[in-house]
């Protein structure tokens, strides 16, 4: 959104099965009024900004229209690259030979034909190839050729390595001996080098006995009949911290950090080794028996994270380095299914992963509102920033924001730019606003010269801010 004070654009919302409208008057300086539960008319773009509070950058994201999209903080599209990835993501130029401005994207994808490519998936469609395009949208590199069947088949997660290498998660289907479902769809991790082949392969059903599933929980996965039995949804190096500086090998910068939704953990492989060396879950203290929400005090010990996303290592240089940040979704995960909150908020957490003490957190409450205001059951992430901020895709409803340690939310945006479907049964149209996962990056990111602006929204109360009738 362009940045008048007090500015919207005005999209009406079709589709009843849009989760609710991201609380959007959680006021940078007034009292607090949240409309509850799934308006249909809303703002779209930048509906929060305080220039003066937030860290001032651009936010790099995937649309519904599939087109990746640039913006800064007033909402302004600073680039456009006409394709799609889960995710798109930025590549730190340090890593890209000094050249500033290329992703990660999807490059070509295709439809599945049956069990052999996306066993128990009711949406089939793959990518066939990923790669790394710059700022024009031209690409530089690539990689599915080389994967086997000559398909990438990578989701949710891909980086670029200190070596110059390039860390994917992707699928594979095989059958497994002692599961029910005839194939499964197994998470592996490859290390693709410059040429685009895989040098370095990692295969989550070789490290079952790792984790830490009781005889009964392993008999439940193997059991199931969803191929998808662990669901990873993120990837990354652990990168450098205190506490391998400190003798703990553990948390070696060249290890990896992943999440499985549906196993419901978060674990560390050991590079060298392939071992898993350091979990959280899958088992956790329940909530209270009346399904309330659990305690915000901090610091206190882990307590039941449920369909977790986007679990990294906060990097060395911001506030909280060294801790595990992770969007504790509260979704349905668990072998058994893990009991959750009644109203189902979700939660950003802050752990300390030695202690596995929480040591921050984010909820609706931290904002004034309940705690259910903030929900995403599916996707989602978060990122600590530098002046202390953390930056959130509350991905369900595609609303991103930035909220102080206090919970002051000083920047937020909702995405205007939704898929457009048809209902398969009815005909009637649809409107999908969720965004799998959003990005902050730096100015001096994009190449010199790519505009931005700092022109503070401040928003309307909602008790008092009416459409008017022509």
């Amino acid at each position: 959104m362009a940045g008048t004070t007090h500015r919207f654009s005005i999209e009406a919302l079709l589709d009843t099965s849009f989760s609710r409208a991201a609380c959007t008057a959680v006021l940078v300086s007034a009292a607090t009024v949240c409309a509850s539960a799934e308006p249909s008319v809303y703002p779209t773009g930048t509906t929060i900004y305080d220039p003066a509070r937030a860290y001032n950058s651009y936010v790099l994201f995937a649309g519904g229209d599939d087109v990746s999209r640039l913006v800064d903080l007033t909402g302004k599209v600073a680039r456009e690259w006409k394709y799609t990835g889960q995710p798109v993501a930025f590549i730190d130029p340090a890593l890209a030979d000094g050249a500033r401005g290329h992703i990660f994207v999807t490059l070509e994808s295709v439809e599945g034909r049956g069990t052999d490519l996306t066993p128990g998936r009711v949406q089939t469609r793959v990518r066939k190839s990923v790669g790394e395009v710059d700022w024009d949208g031209k690409p530089v590199w690539s990689f599915g050729s080389a994967a086997p069947g000559g398909v990438a088949r990578q989701h949710h997660d891909i980086s670029r390595l200190p070596n110059g290498n390039t860390l994917l998660l992707a699928n594979i289907s095989y059958p497994l001996p002692g599961f029910a479902a005839p194939q499964v769809l197994d998470d592996v991790a490859y290390e693709v080098n410059p040429d685009g082949e895989i040098v370095w392969t990692w295969a989550a059903s070789d490290h079952l006995d790792e984790i830490g599933f009781t005889a009964d929980e392993l008999k439940l996965i193997k059991g199931s009949k969803n191929p998808d039995y662990l669901h990873v949804n993120d990837l990354k190096p652990v990168g450098p911290n205190h506490w391998y500086d400190e003798g703990d090998t553990r948390f070696a910068p060249d290890n990896l950090i992943f999440d499985s939704r549906n196993g419901n953990f978060i674990a560390i492989i050991d590079r060298k080794t392939r071992k898993i060396v350091w979990t959280l879950g899958p088992h956790f203290p329940p909530v209270s028996e009346d399904g309330s929400t659990t305690s915000r005090k901090v610091p206190r010990p882990v307590d039941q994270i449920s369909g977790q996303h986007d679990a990294q290592i906060i990097p060395k240089g911001l506030p909280g380095a060294g801790n595990l940040l992770v969007f504790d979704n509260q979704g349905e995960a668990g072998y058994p299914r893990a009991s959750v909150t009644y109203t189902g908020g979700s939660r950003v957490l802050e752990i300390d992963p030695v202690s596995k003490q929480i040591v921050w957190q984010y909820t609706g409450a931290s904002s004034g509102n309940p705690g259910w205001t903030f929900r995403s059951t599916h996707i989602s992430n978060a990122r600590r920033l530098p002046n202390g901020n953390t930056f959130i895709d509350e991905g369900q409803i595609g609303r991103f924001f930035q909220v102080t340690p206090e919970g002051d939310i000083v920047w937020e945006y909702l995405n205007p730019y939704p898929r457009r479907g048809k209902d398969a049964e009815t005909g009637r149209p649809t409107l999908n606003y969720s965004v799998y996962r959003a990005q902050p990056v730096p100015y001096d990111w994009a190449p010199e010269g790519t505009p931005h602006a700092e022109t503070a929204v401040a928003p309307p109360e909602n008790a008092g801010f009416r459409l008017t009738s022509k």
